[in-house]
């Protein structure tokens, strides 16, 4: 009886250390992934950090901890404007892309053969083969004063010069973000429509709904959490967009991409990095709001 009593414990204890052991094991996967995500997320995103708080002088950052470059940044007019038509371009942006993609999208889901599905969402991710570069280029070559559009103006006799409206302005901008971007939209949705219970939509037009209803009642309240994913997979890249308003919108399309570019070329590292990290702080409460939109409810769910 003694030998047993004395020998229970460190069964039990034994039995405890496996348990602890093949607890960590099971982590062990994640290793590569939480050593990449640190050096190339967590530290490039501390710098950004101390540097947003830090100043530069004569060229040389000097560690002296200070709001002067988030105070410079809300003091020039200029900076905070840029801010603000980032906002309302990256918003317009967004919701062309997706008033676009979800007609198409619907279509493509309801309409078109299951055969063919595959090979329209092909044909829509093609210009992902192609660099970005050359797809932004290739809009010169249609906005521009000799491209495209103007040829066929001039040639249909509507007018007798380029115009010079569609380029080098917000709208050219937010048409070629909305070319970009429009993909990651449209696959994202697809990925919701295609597991959208279509007998319910049925019904509710056997029941006497006009389409419209259906849509508004029935499918847009399951594909919310669809929808939330499709504009933030559009929004937050729009948001850090450098070269296309660059190239497409000039002097007129500048968005915070190109000025903290400007802020790092010429050598104002501390205030880039602030204005970086306004950035990240307005995606950072973006995808806290959006965060409630996310969370699917049971559709069975009395």
């Amino acid at each position: 009886m003694n030998a047993s009593a004395t020998s229970a414990p460190a069964v039990a204890r034994g039995r405890l250390r496996l348990f602890r052991l093949s607890s960590l094991t099971q982590y062990v996967g994640f290793l590569p992934a939480l050593v990449l995500f640190g050096l190339f997320f967590v530290v490039p995103l501390g710098l950004i950090l101390a540097y947003s708080f830090w100043v530069t002088i004569d060229y040389n950052v000097v560690h002296n901890w200070t709001l002067d470059n988030y105070r410079y940044f809300f003091s020039v007019s200029t900076y905070v404007s840029t801010m603000w038509a980032t906002i309302w371009v990256s918003v317009a942006a967004t919701a062309a892309t997706i008033a676009i993609a979800f007609p198409f999208t619907y279509w493509l889901v309801r309409y078109v053969p299951r055969g063919l599905q595959r090979l329209f969402l092909v044909l829509v991710i093609l210009p992902f083969w192609t660099s970005y570069l050359l797809r932004v280029y290739s809009w010169l070559n249609i906005l521009g004063d000799g491209g495209a559009i103007n040829r066929f103006l001039q040639w249909t006799h509507m007018t007798d010069h380029p115009l010079s409206f569609f380029l080098y302005d917000r709208p050219a901008v937010i048409l070629v973000l909305v070319y970009l971007y429009f993909p990651f939209a449209v696959l994202t949705l697809y990925a919701s429509l295609e597991r959208f219970d279509w007998d319910q939509f049925k019904a509710a037009m056997d029941l006497g709904a006009r389409p419209r209803t259906a849509i508004t009642r029935i499918l847009l309240p399951q594909m919310k959490a669809g929808i939330t994913t499709a504009v933030i997979f559009v929004f937050i890249p729009v948001l850090g967009e450098y070269l296309a308003p660059q190239l497409v919108g000039g002097a007129r399309g500048v968005m915070i991409g190109n000025l903290i570019v400007n802020f790092f070329s010429g050598a104002q590292y501390t205030r880039g990095a602030a204005a970086a990290l306004l950035v990240a702080a307005l995606i950072v409460v973006l995808l806290i709001v959006f965060r409630r939109s996310l969370q699917v409810e049971d559709a069975t769910r009395a």
